[in-house]
């Protein structure tokens, strides 16, 4: 009898669920699932994910109907609501942090420094092709790798693709939580003490592992870090043109971000302080105003390659609220 009523009860799910699809759109997510190799093991899931994906839908529609600065677009993760992808690939804890937050002790005179009108390390060769973090907060272990690959570039004329997957399983004694999140000056902590391998000796797997060090793999270590002057568009700016690709925290809770596709992003609602996502500015430039360019780690098929323009103003989603650098 209770496989009956378990029966019947799924069976006025699904049917619920798809009572409820918009039957025009049958193509197109046929379309978006073969596009993104999406597979669903049962009815009910499928619909439920045809359900988010038709409101995101609609939300990509509506906010590109108004002309902003930026486009939306219907990627691989359209079929998630939104807490449920900020609970699983926003991987920034500040919470997590050990050490204080303290600013470089130099200060300089910035009314006697030419700025650059734009900056893009990728074209100078400091930059690794963009990296997918999967399903695991570990966007933190990106921002970190990246900023070490464009120091170890910059210093040694070579290019090197560092390992995330080493920071995810061995630096929880300086702080992280692996893919339950992290902080990239928790990571140059660690790189203080142990040597980072390589991504082909350490690759990458998306989830927690226990710890493979091998000191006989590792390439380098890091002297020191330094944080960026908090709240100062001149100082990322300084840092950026002169040391490199930084690593930078960012709001990144919102729907506009999940759904990015391409343009100078900003958003309203973005805090300044409530930081939740690791990346890495790699540049800046102006196009309809001046933005921040940022590698992000959620593969090629986000965003602009994988990469994002940001307004510069105000401090957007907090950029320019805690950025930080190895120094080799």
């Amino acid at each position: 009898m209770s496989f009956l009523i378990a029966s019947y009860c799924i069976l006025a799910i699904t049917f619920a669920c798809e009572d409820r699809l918009d039957k025009s759109l049958d193509t197109d997510w046929k379309i978006w699932k073969a596009t993104h190799k999406k597979v669903y093991y049962t009815l009910i899931e499928e619909n439920f994910r045809r359900l988010i994906w038709e409101d995101n839908l609609s939300t990509f529609n509506e906010m590109n109907s108004r002309g902003l600065s930026y486009t939306l677009g219907t990627n691989e993760f359209a079929d998630m609501t939104s807490k449920e992808f900020v609970e699983i690939m926003n991987g920034y804890k500040p919470e997590l942090r050990i050490d204080k937050l303290e600013d470089v002790n130099e200060v300089k005179n910035y009314s006697s420094i030419k700025l650059s009108d734009s900056v893009d390390w990728r074209s100078k060769g400091a930059v690794t092709p963009v990296k997918n973090q999967g399903q695991c907060g570990s966007c933190w272990a990106f921002s970190s790798t990246g900023s070490l690959e464009g120091q170890y570039f910059i210093n040694n004329d070579k290019l090197l693709s560092f390992s995330e997957s080493e920071l995810v399983d061995c630096s929880r004694r300086y702080g992280n939580n692996g893919c339950k999140g992290g902080l990239m000056d928790n990571a140059f902590r660690y790189w203080e003490v142990y040597k980072e391998e390589l991504e082909s000796d350490y690759p990458y797997v998306a989830k927690d592992g226990p710890c493979r060090y091998s000191q006989d793999k590792g390439v380098t270590t890091i002297s020191s870090y330094k944080n960026v002057p908090h709240f100062s568009q001149i100082s990322l700016q300084d840092a950026v043109r002169t040391i490199g690709p930084i690593s930078v925290a960012m709001d990144a809770s919102h729907k506009s971000f999940q759904l990015y596709h391409s343009g100078v992003y900003s958003e309203s609602e973005c805090s300044q302080t409530k930081l939740d996502h690791g990346v890495l500015v790699v540049g800046y430039g102006t196009s309809s105003e001046p933005f921040w360019l940022v590698k992000n780690s959620w593969g090629a098929g986000w965003g602009m390659d994988g990469y994002f323009e940001i307004a510069m103003r105000n401090n957007m989603c907090g950029l320019e609220t805690e950025p930080s650098y190895p120094i080799l």
